[in-house]
């Protein structure tokens, strides 16, 4: 297979729980692209294992000119890893991966073909199939709105793009304040403040991400200490993005029941309400 280079930084944060096999299921779907990204650019959110260490130090000497690490001395979280990423990006496009994630091996590709068809884009994402175990484990898929209009509309109530699919503009990021710390929510609250500020976007409808789900991710959206910051969190995205004090109250009492319901409740709620099996 004959792999082009295209001037796109992927952009990760690693943390010191990744797991190594996820690790290296990731680090595999990025050298199996139809399209390689020109930049590799992998922030270490603190210390990481020692094996997630070798495993990344032995991907950079494969790609000893694309790939960059950022190695931070703490952990400072999600949103202040990306931000630093963002900033330290080369590329004009960047596109978002998770460490335990795998792209489908034409995920790059179709993604930057949608910014030389339309360059008023300044976001595109796409669908994720979620599994569980095995790759072929596929528990549902969460579809997101395709045109500009749909987004904007989709945002007022729920989060428009999934994170690990989106290819953005590097100067509508900074533009728009760059990823700011929201625990949990600092990408949804990226994406209003872009929308709000006109930024263009476009969903692909159809999967190019195997994103890993189950019950880990279930308890992390469940119990106090995720409804109380949740609510916080919900309020800032409402001031900053489009949707109304209605959206804003419905949103609310939805998360209240979400994080106060038993984890196996929540698990059936996602897989059968919140995605399309």
């Amino acid at each position: 297979m004959e792999q082009k280079v295209v001037p796109v930084s992927l952009l990760m944060s690693l943390y010191i729980k990744e797991k190594k096999q996820f690790l290296q299921e990731c680090l595999n779907s990025i050298q199996n692209q139809t399209n390689l990204p020109k930049e590799v650019l992998i922030v270490f959110d603190g210390p990481i294992s020692k094996e997630n260490e070798i495993l990344v130090e032995d991907f950079k000497n494969s790609y000893p000119e694309s790939v960059k690490i950022i190695a931070l001395e703490k952990n400072q979280g999600l949103g202040a890893a990306l931000a630093i990423g963002v900033t330290s990006c080369s590329q004009p496009i960047i596109a978002r991966m998770d460490t335990d994630d795998i792209m489908l091996s034409n995920r790059i590709e179709d993604e930057y073909q949608q910014f030389l068809k339309n360059p008023k884009l300044d976001i595109v994402g796409s669908n994720i199939d979620e599994f569980s175990g095995l790759m072929t484990n596929i528990l549902g898929s969460r579809i997101v709105p395709e045109t500009d209009e749909e987004i904007r509309n989709f945002s007022k109530r729920r989060n428009p793009f999934n994170h690990m699919t989106v290819m953005y503009k590097k100067k509508a990021v900074l533009d728009a304040g760059n990823y700011q710390p929201l625990p949990g929510f600092e990408d949804y609250y990226l994406w209003v403040r872009m929308l709000k500020k006109g930024c263009k976007g476009y969903n692909i409808q159809k999967s190019l991400i195997l994103a890993r789900t189950g019950e880990d991710m279930y308890k992390r959206r469940g119990g106090i200490h995720y409804l109380v910051p949740g609510l916080k969190a919900r309020k800032q995205i409402y001031k900053a993005g489009l949707g109304s004090l209605p959206d804003f109250v419905f949103v609310s009492l939805v998360h209240i029941c979400i994080s106060l319901m038993p984890n196996g409740l929540r698990g059936w709620f996602y897989e059968k309400k919140l995605r399309n099996s």
